[in-house]
């Protein structure tokens, strides 16, 4: 074993928390080095959160040319190249993973592409070992090995009728008919994909309704709208069985106590994720978990000193955003900032957004309605439709709504939930205003553009206080 350079810092996994997380660390004066076994920008960037959308936007165009004629626009026979869909899809994956070696050589961070697992202590410092056979030592590590698809006990994946995301993601060919278990953000976003290129689509899903981690309110409205696009959607429906034959896949549900089996060319399994937690050295290093996701505290530091975990593998919510803001705090921690917690950007998971990019999009922050209630809290609820909204109406999106919760006594906003045309693009207005901790004075006292889709949030705001102007 070939001992390397000491660092400062080395961060396994190269991913949206790891890169960011080094980047920051380099600003901050420290000597950093990054291990990564496959991909700079990990799974987000190469598999997940950018190449899903450079396809559900050739999705979005070919829908809108197939219906120009709302618009007064007449277009001929449609068609389109999935190789060519395929292939763009991968450049732009391509070109930022390509911008992330970049960023990693103007920032002076060395770059390891290997598997790395911590040794134990070397003296006062961290050792880690590389599968290349050699060795770096460092006085922190940053553990931010990401997730993988989870799969269900019995259903072993072909890649070629029982498929993950990632084959989902890169077909040969398209299926006529396709089956898809689980209704979370990835299954609603491959639902709306398939289903807007000509595919036959059903969704299969555990939980009494579809998005159940979105409010109830929004997850209704989602349901009518993919049930209205011709989605077949089969919730409270327990997957007993799920079986492939030539040309064909065949599962058994339970749905609402009704046994029936249900057939497609294809199946995506999209069941959740679980932690990168094996062959790391966690157990060796004393590093505690619980439910399979490491144990961190504000500073995402684990139970050890020096080590810190991050993103999917520290647990909810996993999303990339949250994994590049506990990167920022590790790192500043690790330099000896926000010795108390994160400071002021110290991670609180109600005030991570979440988005989907399915259509119609579907955006959150904070506390469902359900939630807020159940915490005893007195609240009051706000809701606008697009319907209602110019922008909406001239774009021919009227299908959504802007549904806001504040506390009744103090005015703080307790959550925001919103589904429509480019909410993903909205979202964020009431994340600053959580961050900022703003009342509904302040979001009322707010003047919002016109005509614009952020219109609905001001609107929502004022309902929920009884002063709503339109409609």
């Amino acid at each position: 074993m070939t001992e390397k350079t000491h660092y400062d810092l080395v961060v396994i996994g190269g991913g949206p928390g790891g890169y960011v997380a080094a980047i920051r660390a380099s600003q901050l004066g420290l000597k950093t080095a990054v291990v990564e076994r496959e991909n700079l920008g990990g799974i987000c960037l190469n598999w997940g959160c950018i190449p899903t959308k450079a396809l559900l936007r050739a999705a979005e165009i070919y829908h809108l040319a197939a219906n120009a004629d709302q618009f007064g626009i007449s277009i001929g026979k449609l068609d389109f190249d999935l190789e060519k869909l395929i292939k763009r899809s991968r450049e732009v994956a391509a070109t930022l993973s390509a911008g992330i070696s970049h960023l990693m050589k103007k920032n002076k961070i060395a770059v390891f592409m290997a598997s790395g697992k911590l040794a134990g202590k070397s003296g006062e410092n961290w050792r880690v070992e590389l599968d290349k056979g050699d060795a770096l030592t460092a006085r922190a590590v940053i553990l931010a090995t990401g997730a993988r698809a989870k799969h269900l006990p019995n259903i072993t994946p072909d890649g070629k009728q029982i498929v993950t995301y990632r084959d989902a993601m890169t077909p040969k060919t398209l299926p006529k008919s396709l089956l898809i278990i689980g209704s979370g953000a990835i299954g609603m976003e491959f639902a709306s994909f398939y289903h807007d290129i000509g595919v036959e689509v059903s969704v299969v899903e555990a939980a009494p309704r579809i998005l159940p981690v979105e409010d109830a309110d929004i997850s209704t409205m989602a349901a009518e709208a993919f049930s209205a696009r011709g989605i077949n959607l089969h919730t409270d429906a327990k997957l007993e069985k799920l079986t492939a034959e030539k040309g064909k896949v065949e599962a058994q549900i339970t749905e609402k106590g009704k046994s029936q089996n249900l057939t497609a060319e294809r199946a995506i399994l999209a069941v959740g994720i679980e932690a990168n937690v094996e062959g790391l050295g966690l157990e060796e290093s004393g590093i505690k978990l619980e439910r399979g996701h490491v144990i961190t505290d504000a500073n995402a530091q684990t139970n050890i000193k020096g080590i810190y975990a991050i993103g999917d593998m520290a647990g909810a919510p996993w999303l990339a955003h949250k994994a590049s803001h506990e990167g920022i705090i590790a790192a500043e921690h690790i330099a000896g900032n926000h010795p108390d917690g994160g400071g002021a950007h110290g991670m609180k998971p109600q005030d991570v957004p979440s988005c989907t990019y399915c259509r119609p999009q579907i955006a959150s922050v904070g506390l469902t309605e359900e939630s807020a209630r159940a915490g005893g809290r007195k609240i009051r609820v706000g809701k606008f439709p697009f319907l209602a909204n110019g922008k909406a109406l001239a774009q021919g999106e009227s299908s959504g709504m802007i549904k806001t919760i504040f506390d009744a006594k103090t005015g703080e906003l307790l959550g925001a939930h919103m589904i429509g045309a480019e909410v993903t693009e909205l979202i964020h207005g009431y994340v600053i205003a959580r961050q900022c901790e703003a009342t509904e004075a302040e979001l009322m006292a707010s003047i919002f553009p016109h005509p614009t889709l952020s219109e609905a949030m001001h609107e929502s705001v004022l309902d929920a206080f009884d002063r709503g102007i339109h409609f």
